[in-house]
């Protein structure tokens, strides 16, 4: 090959080389095509990448929030609720000597049941009428002496509270004036898990705030959420759950659908320093509705009821019901001291109610929903399963008692003596004593086997708890009270791994007894 031919080529590599490392730096943005320019001054010319529109969808959904906020928000209320200043019995006033402005510092050291109690509290509603009917939370006015309602355009009322119902949390208020604008009540019998919901209220006192999320879940208790009664027996278990941010003074202010109607009344949330952690719960507004109804018609709450206390079935319960799923709502306790419909009709504890005025009762939150639509004095048609055989009943449903209070011992559950372990159950029980007994109020027809430890990882585990007594066997029948430990060890030892067993426990912190079905472990 001549030197030339080798020169030439050599030189088309070297300018095939440059071009491609050219091309490679661009790239990666080490230089760049075009002309030279100055990146200082206002001549400074930046490569921009224009905004793309959102999809329809998305802008579609933004605009629906914003039109929601702009016509509900004025009929949700601001609320104040105030009382005059009071001291709790036996409290002692505050020292003559210390300086003014001190008080509060100097009654921070004394004993807390005696300070003073609070005088104000904050809260949220809505209207719901034009001539000025507001729906908001019991637990926002009640026991205050003058309740204070501001608007939106900054108008204020004193309002009147017309009535009140803490079993269900929900008050009504009325303030004077017309043509107010109103918030449109919907349908939650309707509402879907994952739906878009906005709350709307005056969280941490930045009024009028509207936050967006998601029905989080339906059927929520309300026994352990603050504020709602549930101690009689007849507290909601029909709550509706969102992920919407709702803190303190959310109270009452209302939980609204993509189409603008309220669904619910922000209640409570569930966590552990008093402020929002993800989970929030509302008062269904159909059960609300009934409750301001009935309070302007009547001028009190007429709720209708079975007479029972309720809970849910579990896999246990499907078992020894012979029930074909787990579904259905398990008949656990009668109340104390009452007449019970239910009970007169024929419904014995440990009976599963499977469906309710021809409608399938499946959850607990469906037969309150169910019997909600009935009055005091109407009967409904129940069909029940008793250990696998069907019965049908029929109910005249009463009228629930005016809700009481009901004070639970907090004390630490303890006893010197050695309990008596059951592996199969997970459970340590021993007898009662006559100390413990008096400690705890128990009633003489509850003294049976008390609880004295509940094993992590028995078959017991979630079903009992430290402050249980074991009373009475259910299942397998015939009934039989436990009194003793050689009573339960009786019954027990005729079992199998994987029998169901039921049975009828106190619990000296509720003050109420209900059934628990538990599988037998191993021997």
């Amino acid at each position: 090959m001549s030197a030339l031919s080798t020169r030439t080529k050599l030189v088309g590599a070297t300018i095939g080389a440059f071009l491609c490392g050219l091309v490679f730096a661009s790239g990666l943005d080490l230089t760049r095509f075009g002309y030279a320019q100055s990146r200082t001054g206002a001549s400074a010319q930046v490569a921009t990448i224009p905004a793309s529109a959102p999809p329809a969808s998305v802008a579609a959904l933004n605009g629906s929030f914003v039109d929601l906020a702009e016509r509900l928000t004025p009929a949700v209320v601001s609320i104040e609720a105030l009382r005059e200043n009071r001291r709790a019995q036996g409290q002692r006033e505050t020292p003559r000597g210390v300086p003014r402005g001190f008080e509060e510092f100097f009654e921070q050291f004394g004993d807390p049941r005696q300070r003073q109690q609070p005088n104000q509290a904050s809260g949220s509603g809505f209207i719901v009428s034009r001539d000025g009917y507001i729906l908001t939370n019991n637990h926002v006015v009640a026991e205050f002496d003058q309740v204070n309602v501001t608007l939106t355009d900054r108008r204020s009322f004193t309002a009147k509270v017309v009535g009140r119902d803490p079993t269900t949390d929900v008050a009504v208020l009325k303030i004077e004036g017309g043509n107010l604008p109103v918030a449109p009540l919907g349908n939650d019998a309707n509402v879907r898990i994952g739906e878009w919901v906005l709350a709307i209220g005056n969280p941490l006192g930045l009024d009028f705030t509207v936050t967006a999320g998601i029905v989080s879940a339906k059927g929520r208790g309300s026994l352990d959420l603050p504020g709602i009664s549930g101690a009689d027996g007849y507290g909601i278990t029909d709550m509706i759950q969102t992920d919407a941010a709702i803190n303190p003074g959310n109270s009452g202010g209302p939980l609204v659908n993509i189409r603008g109607e309220v669904i619910g009344i922000n209640a409570a949330i569930a966590s552990n320093t008093g402020l929002y952690s993800g989970y929030g719960f509302a008062i269904p507004i159909t059960l609300a509705k009934t409750v301001m109804d009935d309070i302007l018609k009547h001028g009190r709450v007429r709720r209708a009821v079975l007479g029972v206390q309720i809970g849910e079935v579990n896999a246990a319960t499907a078992r020894r019901a012979k029930l074909p799923e787990i579904s259905g709502v398990l008949v656990t306790n009668f109340p104390e001291n009452v007449d019970s419909p239910a009970r007169r009709a024929g419904i014995e504890l440990g009976d599963v109610i499977v469906s309710a005025d021809g409608k399938k009762a499946d959850h607990v939150a469906t037969l309150q929903r169910i019997i909600r639509n009935f009055e005091p004095g109407q009967t409904v048609s129940l069909e029940i399963v008793r250990n696998g055989e069907r019965k049908t009943v029929q109910v005249r449903l009463a009228e629930a008692p005016s809700p009481t209070q009901q004070v639970a011992r907090e004390a630490e559950a303890t006893s010197p003596r050695e309990g008596v372990i059951y592996d199969r159950l997970g459970i340590t029980v021993e007898p009662i004593t006559d100390t413990w007994a008096r400690e705890y109020e128990v009633p003489n027809e509850h003294r049976g086997l008390r609880v004295k430890d509940v094993s992590v990882t028995g078959t017991g585990r979630g079903a009992f708890s430290q402050y249980d007594i074991i009373e009475a066997v259910l299942y397998p029948g015939p009934r039989k009270s436990i009194r003793t430990v050689d009573d339960l060890s009786e019954v027990i030892q005729r079992l199998r791994p994987g029998d169901v067993l039921s049975l009828l426990v106190y619990n000296v912190r509720a003050r109420g007894t209900r059934v628990v079905d538990v599988e037998l472990g191993g021997r």
